[in-house]
């Protein structure tokens, strides 16, 4: 179980109010609660799947069918984090890049977000959920340019 310190916290940018869930552990609970927000799971599963080769970007949508491309800044409005008592459920929607393998990119982007969320958060992730919204075509055109 690794810890968050604060630097980490302020690397992430992120919302004061943010909804927070309680972590449980094994240690003496006499020593206060961990209380880790739902943006930072978000933010810690945005960068593990931005960091697999393939993911071009995260993606969101809005209301009215009107979706955008996120830069890595706001990447984690691309993913939608739900915390119940026991299990974790993440939802990441993404953009990948063109000739890449759909199935295979999806698998290593799950193994990734699972072992990272669980590792830093000490989270039980059951399901990490993934929706291919777009492909990156420039990726592409680049290599065919070079």
């Amino acid at each position: 179980f690794k810890m968050l310190d604060k630097e980490m916290l302020e690397a992430f940018d992120l919302d004061e109010n943010a909804n927070e869930t309680e972590i449980h552990t094994d240690f003496d609970e006499t020593i206060g609660n961990v209380k880790i927000s739902v943006d930072v799971v978000a933010k810690i599963a945005s960068i593990a799947a931005t960091e697999i080769e393939g993911v071009s970007a995260m993606y969101k949508s809005f209301v009215g069918g009107v979706a955008q491309k996120l830069g890595k800044k706001n990447s984690a409005q691309g993913v939608k984090v739900e915390i119940t008592e026991d299990l974790t459920n993440i939802d990441m929607y993404l953009v990948v890049d063109y000739g890449v393998k759909i199935p295979e990119l999806a698998w290593n982007v799950q193994e990734k977000v699972k072992e990272n969320v669980e590792s830093m958060t000490g989270l039980n992730v059951a399901a990490v959920n993934i929706h291919i919204e777009g492909i990156n075509f420039e990726t592409d055109i680049l290599k065919i340019e070079e």
